[in-house]
């Protein structure tokens, strides 16, 4: 299981991006919310839309499976 977190800020068009831990491209601290462990991406992104940010996806990076354009 990997542990994910959804970024606070949103990209350009709107979407909040969900990461990984160690993804290069995780927001500072401060920017991101803890999700919690999920065995996939698309657990991660489910639990971002409907706690937090009904614009979610999945960082293009580390949760590819979840990203969509």
């Amino acid at each position: 299981m990997a542990q994910y977190w959804v970024n606070k800020n949103a990209q350009d068009n709107g979407d909040h991006e969900v990461h990984t831990k160690g993804c290069s491209h995780m927001p500072l601290p401060e920017n991101r919310i803890y999700l919690g462990e999920f065995t996939n991406c698309r657990g991660a992104v489910a639990k971002a839309k409907q706690d937090h940010f009904k614009q979610s996806n999945g960082c293009f990076y580390c949760s590819n499976d979840c990203h969509t354009t």
